[in-house]
């Protein structure tokens, strides 16, 4: 397995369309987005459920409650003090049956508590990426729509897999919007 390189995604994302909308890079006043060179820099779109406990509900993944958060649409999203959101990505990613991705976070996030979940995207997998934002300050945070939150880094195998995620029809295949936690069964 190898860690894949700038032109190797450009290419995947051109040809194969992995990527969508695709960028090379962007940066200036934005937290930089787009290719890097050894991954791509996902940007996260302006739609956030912000965790909260007003309702003191148990934090369940086989019976989680919608009620856990509060939706919110915006060109920033405030994060509270040792807190959580989950957002989307802006781009739409289709993994090949040979590729995995690691998503992992941003250092100009990390350096202000910022921290988003390490999740990988398995082969074969479709979707917006759903991406946990953990604010692990005593202080808000803000974090920002349309722009560059953490990378994917893309390792290509000699071999395809047996079995990809497309094969066993995951439980997150072809996910729009932010879905929350699923058991099996809930399609």
């Amino acid at each position: 397995m190898s860690i894949k390189s700038d032109k190797w995604i450009r290419r995947m994302a051109q040809e194969k369309g992995m990527i969508e909308p695709y960028c090379e890079h962007t940066g200036g006043d934005k937290i930089s987005y787009g290719l890097s060179s050894y991954g791509y820099d996902f940007r996260v779109a302006d739609e956030y459920k912000i965790f909260t406990n007003i309702n003191n509900e148990l934090v369940d993944p086989k019976e989680f409650k919608e009620t856990s958060f509060v939706d919110f649409k915006g060109n920033s999203c405030i994060i509270p003090p040792n807190s959580f959101a989950l957002a989307r990505t802006v781009e739409y990613f289709r993994i090949p049956r040979n590729v995995l991705a690691i998503c992992v976070g941003k250092s100009t996030y990390a350096r202000c508590g910022i921290i988003i979940n390490v999740t990988p995207l398995e082969p074969e997998w479709e979707g917006h990426l759903v991406v946990e934002i953990s604010n692990t300050t005593p202080l808000p945070s803000k974090i920002y729509s349309n722009e560059g939150l953490g990378q994917l880094l893309f390792y290509e195998s000699d071999e395809q897999c047996e079995t990809s995620y497309g094969d066993r029809k995951g439980k997150y295949q072809n996910q729009h919007g932010i879905v929350l936690p699923r058991v099996e069964d809930q399609k």
